[in-house]
């Protein structure tokens, strides 16, 4: 656990991402895709209007795409799913909170991944544990 120094990078959050999409059980983490992981600081301005978000420090995750289970034969050829990863938004819960960097990396994840297959909230938290 990292508790001082300076905040973690992009890269960083990008791999302990990466690490928690390593640990997902099937058939999740072998039909997870092309699905692009992507860290920025925060959401662009648009997305935040989009969403009806004032504050964006307000938004620490998002999938952007169809989820598996409303796909069709007629969306070939569509842009590949997204999962953005926001690094300040996360970095600021983790300040102050009393969950490790590495777990909330992996809740806000987990929580995208979720929407990409299309689970219900309770689905999303069976497969969080799953991966612990």
């Amino acid at each position: 656990m990292r508790s001082f120094g300076q905040p973690p990078s992009a890269d960083e959050i990008e791999a302990l991402a990466r690490a928690a999409l390593e640990r997902l059980p099937e058939p999740f983490s072998t039909s997870i895709g092309d699905i692009v992981l992507l860290v920025h600081d925060f959401a662009d301005d648009e997305t935040l209007r989009q969403m009806g978000i004032d504050d964006p420090f307000d938004l620490s995750g998002l999938y952007e795409g169809i989820p598996l289970t409303e796909r069709s034969v007629e969306q070939s050829g569509t842009l590949p799913e997204r999962i953005f990863l926001y690094r300040r938004p996360i970095l600021d819960e983790w300040a102050d909170g009393e969950e490790t960097l590495e777990h909330l990396v992996a809740h806000v994840l987990i929580h995208e991944v979720g929407h990409h297959f299309g689970l219900s909230d309770d689905d999303i938290h069976a497969l969080e544990e799953a991966a612990e």
